[in-house]
């Protein structure tokens, strides 16, 4: 098998030392900047670069890009695929990755599905890479149809050298709406939450709670910001809820409230145990 990359970054390089654990697999690569790509050969994460006259010989091509990118990579290189090349693309938004390639697909012959591994870290950067990142991680897939059974099971058969833990299947729409929630707003809170300027001071004061709640606020500001303004309508949804959650809890201590309170904590406790068990 010969898989291509497009986008050597954390994602993209973490998806070619996967596949590399893999002797008898070829993979190639492709990145904007070129020293990328040559540290990722001589890192052995890909066998060389990613090319228009080798296009043919990918059964798999992943792009590893931001959204609007891999629009752009697909609008360029759909009429030189190969028709038994299948894309998937590794975005975190799908809605605008979706509308522009299908169609490209339909046109081209070529097989593209939607995709959007759920593992990461705060770092960013091929250098963060690792061959373990998805072992056991989600990923979600975005099909043309749900009715093609065939193509699903192929892509689960490129896709398991990678090491995901579970293939989950939606729509774009779907997609879109539950990664504000479970990703996007999680970042947007973190971000905002460390400009306290009690964060200057917090040493010797935190533990845990502090960590987990900002650990994603060392973000990267291009990649979210293209991704925040791609999902708005979902991202403002998210945002609205919380802060209406927000100000109740601010209302009840401004008011000594405490019966009120203590409904909001446990009702927050309780959804939460529904939601995730113990």
């Amino acid at each position: 098998m010969t898989v291509g990359i497009i986008g050597l970054g954390l994602i993209g390089g973490s998806l070619a030392k996967a596949y590399r654990r893999d002797a008898s697999i070829t993979v190639l690569g492709m990145d904007a900047d070129h020293s990328i790509l040559e540290f990722a050969q001589l890192a052995e994460a890909i066998h060389g670069p990613l090319t228009d006259e080798n296009l043919k010989t990918v059964d798999l091509l992943l792009l590893a890009t931001y959204p609007e990118a891999v629009v752009e990579h697909m609008e360029r290189l759909a009429p030189l695929l190969d028709k038994h090349t299948m894309v998937i693309d590794c975005a975190g938004a799908k809605a605008r990755v979706c509308e522009g390639v299908f169609p490209l697909a339909e046109k081209y012959g070529f097989r593209f599905l939607g995709g959007h591994p759920m593992a990461g870290t705060h770092h960013s950067g091929f250098k963060y890479s690792r061959a373990d990142l998805f072992d056991g991680a989600p990923m979600v897939i975005v099909p043309p149809n749900f009715d093609d059974i065939r193509l699903l099971d192929e892509a689960k058969h490129l896709l398991a050298p990678v090491g995901f833990g579970r293939i989950s299947i939606t729509t774009a729409q779907e997609h879109d709406r539950r990664i504000a929630f479970t990703s996007q707003l999680a970042h947007v809170v973190s971000n905002a939450y460390i400009k306290s300027p009690t964060a200057r001071v917090h040493d010797g004061f935190s533990a845990g709670s502090y960590k987990d709640l900002t650990r994603v606020a060392w973000l990267n500001p291009e990649m979210w910001t293209e991704l925040f303004l791609e999902n708005k309508e979902h991202l403002l949804f998210e945002l609205d809820t919380l802060i209406s959650s927000l100000e109740a809890y601010q209302k009840a201590l401004r008011e000594e409230d405490s019966e009120t309170l203590r409904q909001l904590l446990d009702d927050g406790r309780r959804i939460k145990e529904e939601v995730d068990g113990h």
